[in-house]
């Protein structure tokens, strides 16, 4: 976690990540969270109880991937919007990542974004595949996006462009 002491964000080193074997069984959740507070949102919104806090609820959270069924109803509830839904399966040279996304106007399902790193730094481009937006995600949605299969751990935001 020093990368985030250092830099303010996060590098790949500093996240647990699932096997490759994980990522071929379809879409997993990965936490990204950095923040020793008491926060536990995250566990209990997943069905599986997948999610856990060892000892004090000021921990990190712990992710079992070999329980998480990629649903993705954590990402909604985590309010440090720090978990991301990977789906390496999607295609077979790209991936989807659903994020949170508390800004409005929602993007549209087939928009095309200009992908960002956790630096902010652009990344790529990449396509809007759907908004999941319902009353239970409490004004939080997730936005999934199409992006090249080896940029899947590193895109973390986008940007659309003006209009």
């Amino acid at each position: 976690m020093s990368s985030y002491l250092n830099q303010g964000y996060l590098d790949i080193e500093d996240i647990t990540v699932p096997t490759e074997e994980r990522f071929a069984k379809g879409a997993v959740a990965v936490i990204e969270c950095v923040q020793n507070i008491p926060c536990n949102p995250c566990t209990d919104a997943c069905p599986r109880k997948a999610i856990t806090i060892e000892g004090s609820i000021n921990n990190i959270p712990n992710i079992d991937f070999d329980l998480c069924n990629g649903c993705g109803i954590c990402v909604a509830q985590c309010p440090g919007l720090a978990i991301f839904l990977i789906d390496k399966t999607f295609g077979e040279e790209t991936a989807t990542i659903g994020m949170p996304y508390e800004f409005l106007p929602l993007p549209e399902k087939g928009e095309e974004v200009t992908l960002l790193d956790r630096a902010g730094n652009e990344c790529g481009r990449g396509r809007v595949t759907n908004v999941r937006n319902t009353k239970a995600m409490d004004r939080t949605p997730v936005v999934f996006l199409e992006v090249d299969k080896d940029a899947a751990m590193r895109v973390r935001f986008f940007r659309r462009d003006s209009k």
